[in-house]
């Protein structure tokens, strides 16, 4: 798998995470630990597309 596509990979779960996260905090009943949960997932996607970057 080459970079460029590695972190296009990286960016589409990203935004999938980004979603589904929105999504749940919309939902009545949320659970919260589940959100913090996939917020740091977020994150550490996040760092990891960075570095990649640099």
């Amino acid at each position: 798998m080459s970079m460029s596509s590695h972190i296009s990979e990286l960016q589409k779960k990203h935004e999938e995470l980004s979603q589904r996260v929105e999504s749940t905090q919309r939902s009545p009943g949320s659970n919260d630990l589940e959100i913090a949960s996939m917020k740091k997932e977020k994150l550490r996607l996040k760092e990891q597309i960075s570095h990649l970057k640099n």
